[in-house]
């Protein structure tokens, strides 16, 4: 399969620059996995579309403010540091910029000295291990210091850092929110709960890699990125009775999805784990678990809509996508969302 395949043409214009007042009132597209057919709803309606005996999955990953600007020590060079994965202490692999410049050795400062890191070694790719030294507590630091780490498609500055955060976000250690779930209030997750509907929650910390282009011709030459991901019992015993009893397994988000399927027995059953996923979800993939998804709108040529179409079929989702074009949906992280069941 070719990833020209995937393709959409998408106005530039439907890119969602900022959250919507109410996260709640955004649009929703339900779409039939089987037989392609569509109806325009509002993500508050969505309580309507489930059933009792049903559980939902969210991703309760937490976005670090990981976006650091900084100069370099000594010549005092504007610099930005991402970090990334924690690695080991207080290293952390990162993406810098620029480059050319922050080379092994080279140092860099944060609020006026707040926070100071040194470059311990280049790795392949690009990406930088950074050895840092602050006084206190690292994860306060950060919030003082860091920006959050917007998707390169956003250009607007975001006024409240929370819009970028789950309402039941509480793991740190993503790059980039899990953003299918950003259209949920406490008020609605209460009100599913109270019609039947179970809420599991799993940790998959998302890195950046998943806004990575396929730039290879054939999707299967296509290297993944790794994520960690986390399993409670908990969970794997509510997805386990969920399909024992005949209900629904529906994953809010692709994060989550890929965090059931990389630990999910042959025959769909779950139990505790943890660990490093790189799945790499296309059409043809048999779903072990899932049974609907929540999701936002994905980029072209994506390893999302790559899976979304191994859900619903690649003619669906691109019709989907055609006809939400056509609607005006707005795309993207910021963007309206959709339910394939």
């Amino acid at each position: 399969m070719k990833t020209k395949d995937f393709y959409f043409d998408l106005p530039p214009e439907l890119i969602a620059q900022t959250p919507i007042p109410q996260r709640d009132a955004s649009r929703l597209l339900v779409l039939d996995k089987n037989s392609g057919a569509m109806e325009h709803r509002h993500f508050y309606d969505l309580p309507s579309y489930l059933r009792p005996g049903d559980c939902l999955i969210l991703n309760d990953s937490r976005v670090l403010p990981a976006r650091l600007l900084g100069h370099r020590v000594p010549g005092g060079g504007a610099c930005e540091v991402l970090l990334l994965i924690q690695r080991e202490g207080d290293t952390w692999e990162c993406l810098v910029r620029p480059g050319k410049k922050l080379r092994t050795g080279a140092e860099v400062s944060f609020g006026d000295g707040a926070l100071t890191g040194k470059i311990i070694e280049e790795l392949p790719g690009g990406n930088r291990l950074i050895q840092f030294q602050y006084q206190g507590i690292f994860l306060e630091v950060l919030d003082r210091l860091g920006k959050m780490p917007l998707p390169p498609y956003i250009k607007a500055e975001l006024q409240d850092r929370e819009r970028y955060q789950t309402v039941y976000s509480k793991v740190n250690g993503s790059a980039a929110a899990p953003t299918a779930g950003l259209h949920f209030t406490p008020e609605l997750l209460s009100k599913i709960e109270q019609s039947g509907v179970s809420i599991g929650y799993v940790t998959l910390h998302v890195g950046l890699g998943t806004f990575r282009p396929v730039k290879e011709e054939e999707i299967t030459d296509h290297e993944m990125h790794s994520e960690y991901c986390i399993i409670p019992q908990e969970t794997a015993d509510l997805i386990n009775r969920t399909k024992r009893s005949g209900g629904r397994v529906i994953c809010v988000g692709t994060t989550s999805c890929r965090t059931v399927e990389s630990w999910a027995h042959e025959d769909g059953t779950m139990e505790a784990s943890a660990g490093w996923t790189d799945i790499f979800i296309y059409p043809g993939y048999c779903f072990k678990v899932l049974d609907g998804l929540i999701t936002n709108f994905h980029l072209p040529e994506s390893t999302l809509i790559m899976l979304v179409s191994a859900l619903a079929g690649r003619e669906h989702i691109l019709a989907a996508y055609q006809e939400a074009v056509r609607e005006r949906y707005r795309f993207f992280s910021f963007g309206d969302a959709m339910l394939i069941q």
